[in-house]
């Protein structure tokens, strides 16, 4: 499972959101900021934060919490 956080500069939904992930302790992820490319502010906009795996191309989105992320890890 490879995992991607979609997220913007200095966005407090983004720094809850990264808690989250380290409460639910989540394998290792990449960030991407979506700030400066026009093709991921269309496709994600006001979605962030949004994981995504990105081998099934599965995403949750904002909101989520510890449990809620685990979870969907194991689906």
């Amino acid at each position: 499972m490879r995992l991607t956080l979609y997220q913007r500069d200095d966005c407090r939904l983004c720094d809850l959101a990264l808690d989250v992930l380290a409460q639910a302790r989540v394998p290792e992820f990449s960030s991407i900021f979506i700030d400066d490319d026009a093709g991921l502010e269309t496709r994600y906009g006001e979605r962030v934060p949004v994981l995504r795996d990105d081998d099934s191309g599965c995403e949750l989105n904002w909101p989520f919490d510890a449990a809620a992320v685990r979870a969907w890890l194991r689906e």
